[in-house]
């Protein structure tokens, strides 16, 4: 396939990022087709510097636990708690030992201190607290929800007391069962505390909601922020707990959906606050609908970004990570006739592509399906091409577990 991709590629940086789009994104979303890179940390991190120095940015959101995210941004912000322990706790997914997190932790820290807080760069996780197989208890959500909304309003349009909400969740064990993903039998998710738990915390997002003119006068923008993803927090979770029951057909595709959708709403509430960098698995961000095997079913559901781009338009952008090789891990050079391959004979490493220009220079023919030897590594789909904004591509990814 003798194509001429000199028009669409240029070297990596935050410069040929931005210049994809006509105008500031107001959530980037740079994606990965594979977890735990260093080679990937790096290039986010070179490109949230850039944003935040350049750019005006000031977020940066991780495909991680939204409620343990609070604990790192405390930290970048204030300075409080030991560098080591807030990536380790404040970062889910194992992801804390990752050495490109610790130096995004501490880069943030340095930059904030002694600057004021108008101009600081925050930390977010957008992830629910949850994994493909299992789910947080929603006790943390429900009862900060519930604390806020008791010390400033009236405790007679309160729907329950904390010792009502503390009797309904029980053990926190009985949420976080491990053996009810295979088994539906085995969630609590639909018993009768669950379910009245559900109506109980609709009505406290909805009471959050009513009160929002008082609540932030009375508390301030950070505060109803922080109740409001309580809120989110909450509802998601107790959903997803509900569909961990489940037993028909639509249990996988609606837990793949709930998780998702919790996703969209935190990056949502970030975008009504500023420019946000976005950085998760490919699966989370495109556009297009997301599909995966599991169990040897193929599922489908919409994706965070889908949801986000629905909803934000021109305002969301895209730009997905394509990979050469991951030889620690049995990835090897790409076939020529696929887009990895096609990218894999350029001299520019790493390099951005402009996406929307390579699927008008392809017209009709399009490379081939990568296939991956290994089930970590997710290879673009050269059909989302014209839905995507960009490409960072890079040649090698080099094996850091070695340290």
């Amino acid at each position: 396939m003798a194509i001429d991709l000199k028009e669409t590629v240029r070297p990596a940086d935050g410069t040929a990022v931005l210049d994809l789009f006509d105008e500031r994104p107001r959530l980037l979303a740079l994606g990965e087709p594979t977890h735990r890179e260093e080679t990937l940390l790096d290039l986010r991190n070179d490109l949230f510097r850039y944003l935040v120095e350049q750019e005006g940015y000031r977020t940066i959101a991780l495909e991680s636990d939204c409620l343990k995210g609070l604990l790192v941004d405390e930290y970048v912000t204030s300075g409080a708690g030991d560098l080591d322990e807030v990536v380790r706790e404040g970062i889910s997914h194992e992801w804390g030992d990752l050495a490109g997190n610790r130096e995004l932790v501490r880069w943030m820290r340095a930059y904030n201190t002694d600057r004021p807080a108008s101009e600081q760069v925050g930390f977010a996780g957008f992830d629910g607290p949850l994994e493909i197989t299992a789910a947080a208890s929603p006790r943390q959500a429900l009862t900060a929800l519930h604390g806020y909304l008791a010390t400033h309003v009236d405790a007679d349009l309160l729907p329950c007391t904390r010792d009502t909400l503390d009797d309904l969740l029980g053990a926190d064990d009985r949420w976080t069962e491990p053996a009810a993903m295979t088994d539906p039998a085995r969630s609590f998710g639909r018993s009768p505390e669950a379910t009245r738990l559900r109506l109980l915390a609709d009505d406290l997002a909805e009471l959050l909601d009513e009160q929002e003119p008082y609540l932030l006068a009375a508390t301030s923008r950070p505060a109803w922020d922080r109740a409001t993803l309580s809120a989110r927090t909450a509802t998601g979770l107790l959903r997803y707990h509900h569909w961990m029951a489940d037993t028909t057909s639509a249990r996988l595709p609606r837990l793949l959906g709930v998780r998702d959708r919790m996703m969209a709403h935190n990056l949502l509430a970030l975008a009504r606050r500023g420019p946000t960098l976005v950085y998760a698995h490919n699966s989370h961000l495109q556009r297009e609908k997301s599909a995966m095997r599991m169990g040897g079913d193929p599922l489908e559901w919409w994706s965070a970004g889908a949801l986000a781009h629905a909803r934000l338009g021109r305002e969301y952008a895209f730009v997905a990570t394509a990979l050469g090789t991951i030889r620690h891990q049995g990835v090897d050079i790409p076939p020529a006739d696929t887009l990895e391959g096609l990218l894999y004979a350029l001299p520019e490493d790493p390099c951005v592509v402009d996406a929307r220009r390579l699927s008008s220079i392809l017209g009709d023919t399009r490379p081939a399906q990568r296939v991956s030897p290994w089930f970590g590594y997710a290879p673009f789909d050269p059909a989302h091409l014209s839905d995507s904004d960009g490409l960072v591509f890079v040649r090698d990814l080099r094996d850091t577990s070695a340290g």
